[in-house]
Order: structure tokens, then sequence, then C-alpha cells
């Protein structure tokens, strides 16, 4: 069975302008993961999907397999559903490791590891995806959803809640499209740290995420 990463961006980001490709210690977050993936020996090929010319010319240098999204599932408006059924028709592959460039902490190591443990799980389940643990006092209309108030635990002690990150996803293409996502209907809910899981969403994250990759961690431990 074919393995591919697949790798999703596109123009018009609103929080981050460009941040796909403007620059990020010394490279850009695309060049980065694109980079990473080619260091994965589990992976046969990279898959980079996006209706932006410029990052399909960025990934067709590297050495990828490059889609032109239709414009329509580039909008701020299509549904995510839809935008995962199209990226999974246009995947040449059985099994899609769906790879985000907004989280550039991840480690090598760490990927290798849940393509592996999903191989090894896949008979119980239908897809992996990455989360950390969530150990904050949340509310919801008012209400404390993870705890009782008239029992205050210790952070420490409020239950194991995982919050998905998207750092990676795996499942086969056909799982995509039928659950016309990138979590299944049964889904691995991998653990990774926090840091790790660090997803670029607006300025500041992209500029400490940028000081981290930089100035605490090496190119060998990722």
């Amino acid at each position: 069975m074919l393995t591919k990463a697949l790798i999703a961006v596109r123009s018009g980001s609103i929080r981050v302008q460009n941040k796909n490709i403007r620059p990020f210690a010394g490279s850009t977050l695309l060049e980065v993961k694109i980079n990473q993936l080619k260091r994965i020996s589990l992976l046969d090929g990279i898959i980079v999907n996006s209706n932006d010319e410029r990052m399909l010319d960025i990934a067709d240098r590297l050495g990828c397999e490059t889609i032109l999204r239709d414009a329509f599932f580039a909008t701020n408006n299509v549904s995510m559903s839809d935008v995962y059924v199209n990226m999974a028709q246009n995947c040449n592959c059985d099994i899609i490791v769906y790879s985000n460039v907004t989280n550039p902490l991840i480690k090598d190591h760490t990927i290798h590891a849940a393509i592996d443990a999903y191989v090894h799980n896949s008979h119980k389940y239908d897809s992996l995806n990455t989360a950390h643990l969530v150990k904050e006092f949340m509310f919801k209309d008012g209400l404390p959803i993870n705890y009782d108030l008239r029992q205050q635990p210790r952070s420490q002690d409020l239950p194991d809640i995982f919050a998905l990150n998207f750092a990676v996803n795996i499942l086969t293409k056909e799982t995509m499209i039928n659950c016309r996502n990138v979590v299944g209907l049964c889904p691995y809910i991998y653990g990774i740290d926090q840091l790790e899981a660090t997803d670029i969403d607006n300025p500041i994250d992209f500029d400490f995420a940028e000081f981290v990759f930089k100035n605490v961690t090496t190119h060998s431990s990722f």
C-alpha cells in the first residue's frame, strides 16, 4: 500500500498574512515541512495541494507531487469537509499522512512513531490523530465542564481531556472521503507534548514557534 504525506496550503491566510511562505527561521513553513517529511523513510512520497502557484513552484522544486486546487476549495466560506473530500480524491495513494505546515515543532521521531503506531493498530482504529492534554479549568454557558466548583481539584488532577492539534493525521484515502474528515469514526488519539503540538494561528504563535525553532531546538532533534 502506498503511503504519502499530504500538505495542504493555500493563499489568503487572514490572521498571519502569507504565513505559509513568509520568512521563518531562514526558510518558510512550507519548506520546513517538506524537508522534514522528506526525512521520514516510511513515506512513499509527498503531495502538496494548493491554489497558489508560488507554493506549488516551491513544492515542485523540492521534488514533491503538486496538485492545483480549484479556487472554490480555497475560499474562506467552503466547508472543510468538502475540502477534505476534494483533496483525498486527488491523492494517488492508499494511506494519507495529513501534516500541517503550521506545526513546525513536531519532531521527525514523533511522525515516524505515529505512522508506525497507525500501521500496527489499523485493525482497531480507522485514523490516528495527534492531540495534547488540556489541564485547564473549563467553562461552558457559565458552568464548569470538567470539574465540580464545590470540590476544587488541583489542575494536575483534572480529567485527561485531549485537544486535537492536527500536526499528524493518518488514515486511508477511502476513510477520508467517506468520513469527510481527517478524523475517522474510531480514531486513535495519539498524545504528543504541548511544545510539539504548537500550532501557528496568530502572529504571536508565529514569533514563538520561530524563536523555539531557531534557539531552543536543534536541527538534529527534528
